[in-house]
């Protein structure tokens, strides 16, 4: 969102679709940071357009997250039915866990950048050399 645009407070009667979009958020964050997680031993599958897509997309995640969490802090200030007190309090748990599924795609993504196909591709005939024959092609650094 641009910084001179505002964003549209949504009504308590809008808890149920705010409710799935982050419930959906999370569970597509989840997602990726498995498929991430299974590239991780062999970046090299992985293009520099597809991580630097990655960081892009889950970048912008991460800015919306914050929107979603003055939303639900909004609606602490406001009288509440039990059950919707419940549900506010449920969903800014599920924003606590999607932050850090975020920051873990985020970080992941940053280390498999660094072994994608076409940084192996990049390198010189005698970079690539020593790294296959001391077994480092590919390998991420540990950190």
């Amino acid at each position: 969102m641009k910084t001179s645009e505002q964003p549209t407070w949504q009504p308590i009667s809008a808890l149920p679709l705010i409710g799935s979009i982050i419930d959906e958020g999370l569970q597509n964050a989840e997602d990726h940071l498995q498929t991430l997680e299974e590239a991780r031993p062999k970046p090299y599958v992985l293009d520099d357009y597809t991580v630097e897509r990655v960081l892009k997309v889950f970048g912008a995640d991460a800015d919306d997250t914050s929107l979603f969490e003055e939303q639900l802090a909004r609606w602490k200030k406001e009288p509440l039915t039990p059950a919707q007190a419940e549900e506010v309090t449920r969903l800014t748990a599920q924003l606590a866990k999607h932050r850090t599924v975020v920051a873990s795609i985020l970080s992941l993504a940053e280390q498999l950048k660094k072994g994608t196909i076409d940084s192996i591709l990049r390198k010189d005939d005698l970079e690539l050399g020593i790294e296959v024959l001391s077994g480092k092609l590919g390998k991420l650094d540990p950190e």
